[in-house]
């Protein structure tokens, strides 16, 4: 005979996103500026991927690893938040078992490319200082193309795991994510599996590819500190430094807002449930929509070429 749990148990085939489940009537205050930063986000990285590909000036490893970011930038975008504001205007809910463990896969891959990204951009930027005649040898559009297989090929590999150790789980009866995208700690929670192993894989490989990522980069602005401070010539500090100021502004903006997210998903029952719901939709929307503003601002070389840009139009 069989037993009662197995009888009454019901596999759910799709999930059910509810975001902010205690504030709902926030979704339509919310949609609004979430629509305008999702727009500044793609156009500005869009216009930064076009001016690039058009200026012959920018065809330089630098820019490529720019044109890199952003191209994360866009893809991490349009993984989530479509599918947010069609749940605030639209009422849509529902997403397949596949889409949700594909978005998954993506914002649990392209955070960690996002941060190998960053640390091969430090890597440049020690380069160009503290080894200057070695720049044009071993920054390379080669090295830049290596390095893009790496952080993909790593990231990816690393992060797969995640999505398939949650589709294997087993779904019954519940099936009302509150949260309006898919990631692991929502929707695991929903197993009526053990999820021990599935959140320590995601926890232990997340946060050694982070946190890897984070070491290199401390330790490349260690040494071009270092560097910089033997410099005696007049000008020649605030020169080398600036050459590095948009870089670790996108390091403060990545880190920090990561940061924060992390302490407020720790601190959960101290705090309204719905505020991690709404950092982690910020965490994929300014990042995106800062860094090449914050490029395009700092750089000389950048702001020419979306003069000229302006200019074909």
């Amino acid at each position: 005979m069989a037993s009662p749990s197995n009888s009454s148990t019901a596999l759910v085939s799709e999930f059910v996103l509810i975001c902010f489940p205690n504030y709902q009537n926030w979704q339509h205050w919310l949609s609004l500026p979430l629509s305008l930063l999702f727009l500044l986000a793609m156009g500005a990285n869009a216009t930064f991927l076009i001016m690039i590909r058009l200026e012959a000036s920018l065809h330089e490893p630098m820019y490529y690893l720019l044109s890199l970011l952003s191209l994360l930038d866009i893809v991490l975008c349009l993984t989530i938040i479509p599918k947010v504001l069609a749940i605030f205007w639209f009422e849509l809910r529902s997403i397949s078992f596949s889409a949700c463990f594909l978005q998954m896969f993506i914002m649990n891959s392209f955070l960690t490319m996002e941060s190998c990204t960053f640390m091969v951009m430090a890597y440049d930027r020690y380069v160009a200082i503290c080894h200057p005649l070695l720049h044009p040898s071993i920054i390379t559009d080669q090295f830049v193309s290596r390095a893009a297989i790496f952080i993909v090929a790593r990231n990816a590999l690393f992060s797969l795991p995640v999505p398939i150790l949650s589709s294997r789980l087993r779904y019954c009866d519940e099936s009302i994510i509150k949260n309006c995208i898919c990631t692991n700690l929502s929707v695991s929670e929903l197993s009526c599996d053990d999820i021990t192993f599935s959140r320590l894989y995601q926890f232990v490989a997340g946060w050694t590819m982070l946190g890897s990522d984070f070491i290199l980069i401390m330790l490349s602005y260690s040494f071009i500190l270092k560097a910089v401070l033997r410099i005696k010539a007049e000008g020649a500090v605030a020169k080398a430094l600036s050459t590095c100021g948009s870089h670790v502004i996108l390091i403060l903006f990545f880190s920090t807002v990561l940061l924060v997210l992390v302490i407020t998903n720790l601190s959960r029952k101290r705090i309204p449930p719905d505020l991690p719901i709404l950092l982690n939709i910020l965490y994929h929307l300014i990042p995106p929509a800062l860094n090449p503003i914050v490029y395009g601002v700092r750089t000389k070389e950048i702001k020419q070429g979306i003069q000229k840009l302006l200019r074909k139009l």
